[in-house]
């Protein structure tokens, strides 16, 4: 047995030598995993056994290669949710949820029986989120890999929405013949020649194809609003999230294809995250 702050002593000073943020809470997070308990069950522990050091050591060689945590342990948080995280997706993030928040406003009846579509689901983070907040509705997830469409169907079992939605895999121009009364999408938005300049947990382990968007960041949006009126119903709402300083830009291609701009929402950090555009009647 070894005392459980030994070992997080250790592990925060050299995760903070590596270079990583909030180092002690990083250590506490792991830890936790490796010995099945979140941080409060942390308190009541005062040593860790030889096969709970073992797990702990393993997780935290990987996180000092900078491997994200939500890859270590197989799952993260979003929205209200507890989601499954795989290699062959982006993240989920807290700035996604300003996607959620601006929903929520523009569609307050929580009874809405709404038709969802989810355009690159990934984890589908952001249909599962929306399900779960409107017990009437149903969606469809739609993303390329197949890899990603299969993660999020166990993500739909694993929150109990999986009854309410569908996820494909295909490309979001043309896999659906359908119109929805809200489209979601977080699509690749990082300029090509900013990849590299990204966190190594970014760069090293996260997908590229769900990252790059092109010389200027836009060439996902130039297809997706292309699309859009013929996925939206009459006065459907399509919700798109965006990088720092492309909401402008992103309005300009809706208005040119039709649809108007009804509401910007930003991110905890006052970013202009989540872009809210309508489909006139």
């Amino acid at each position: 047995m070894m005392p459980k702050d030994d070992l997080l002593r250790e592990a925060s000073q050299a995760l903070e030598k590596a270079g990583i943020e909030d180092a002690r809470r990083e250590a506490r997070l792991l830890l936790g995993w490796a010995t099945g308990r979140d941080l409060g069950g942390l308190l009541s522990l005062d040593a860790v056994d030889a096969s709970q050091k073992a797990r702990f050591a393993d997780a935290l060689k990987r996180r000092l290669g900078r491997e994200p945590l939500a890859f270590i342990t197989g799952e993260t948080g979003f929205w209200t949710l507890d989601l499954e995280t795989g290699r062959d997706t982006l993240i989920p993030r807290a700035d996604s949820e300003a996607l959620i928040e601006a929903l929520l406003d523009i569609r307050p009846d929580r009874k809405a029986p709404l038709s969802v579509l989810d355009l690159g689901t990934g984890t589908g983070c952001l249909l599962l989120a929306a399900l779960s907040e409107y017990p009437q509705a149903t969606g469809v997830g739609v993303d390329l890999s197949p890899q990603a469409a299969a993660l999020a169907r166990r993500n739909s079992r694993r929150t109990g929405l999986g009854g309410r939605s569908v996820f494909l895999a295909g490309s979001w121009a043309d896999a659906l013949n359908a119109r929805f009364d809200i489209v979601l999408s977080n699509p690749p938005y990082i300029e090509s020649g900013d990849l590299s300049g990204l966190m190594p947990e970014v760069v090293r382990y996260e997908p590229a194809r769900a990252l790059d968007g092109g010389v200027d960041g836009l060439e996902a949006y130039r297809v997706l609003c292309a699309a859009l009126p013929d996925l939206l119903v009459p006065r459907g709402y399509a919700i798109l999230e965006m990088g720092i300083g492309q909401i402008d830009d992103v309005s300009a291609l809706g208005v040119q294809n039709g649809l108007r701009e009804v509401a910007r929402r930003k991110d905890f950090g006052g970013v202009e995250r989540a872009l809210v555009l309508q489909l006139p009647r």
